[in-house]
């Protein structure tokens, strides 16, 4: 078995060109550490400065034959280098993909939830036409407007006791009937939601 421990790097490079496994070990034991360092700089990691450090022995290997190598240290700086910005560029449209996905997910619970609301908008209002009038605007204008009931008085032209009156008649019909018509939405939201 040949020591290749005596070898200069410019030897091993040249015998790791003609496949001698031996001789790569050897590059591989040599320069480990320092690229290793090297890659934990630039990236703040030593769990992917380890994965980069292993992927450009791995690239140094595969390429091996056709590496047209003048200084083996330099050499394999150059290597590290493309293999972080690599990395890098990788990471960085990593980010850019899961933030659109976020961001679609956001866009896409915000429209589900503004159709449920328009829905339950629509079968308040289809609820409450149902009531009088008086009743009916008052109701209208205080909840789904967000109007004061003092505002709404003296628009109407009735008391404040009338006003609440027919707030809380028009509440308790609503709240009766949203009570059946709440499990069909319920079923239905279920049902959109596979």
């Amino acid at each position: 078995m040949i020591d290749f421990r005596n070898y200069s790097d410019d030897e091993l490079a040249a015998l790791m060109k003609d496949g001698e496994e031996g001789a790569f070990d050897e590059i591989y034991n040599r320069h480990w550490d320092k690229l290793f360092y090297t890659a934990h700089k630039m990236v703040k990691s030593a769990e992917i400065a380890e994965e980069i450090t292993q992927d450009t022995f791995m690239l140094f290997w595969i390429k091996r034959q056709t590496l047209e190598i003048q200084s083996l240290k330099p050499y394999l700086a150059a290597m590290l280098r493309y293999e972080v910005y690599r990395y890098l560029a990788k990471s960085k449209q990593a980010h850019e993909i899961e933030m659109s996905i976020k961001e679609q997910a956001i866009t896409s619970v915000s429209i589900d939830q503004e159709i449920e609301n328009k829905l339950l908008i629509e079968i308040i209002t289809n609820l409450t036409n149902r009531l009088p009038e008086k009743c009916r605007l008052v109701f209208q204008y205080n909840k789904l407007q967000d109007r004061s009931l003092p505002d709404i008085c003296e628009e109407l032209k009735i008391s404040p006791k009338t006003a609440e009156a027919h707030l809380t008649k028009a509440l308790k019909m609503v709240r009766a009937n949203l009570s059946g018509v709440a499990h069909f939405l319920l079923q239905i939201l279920l049902l959109t939601k596979f």
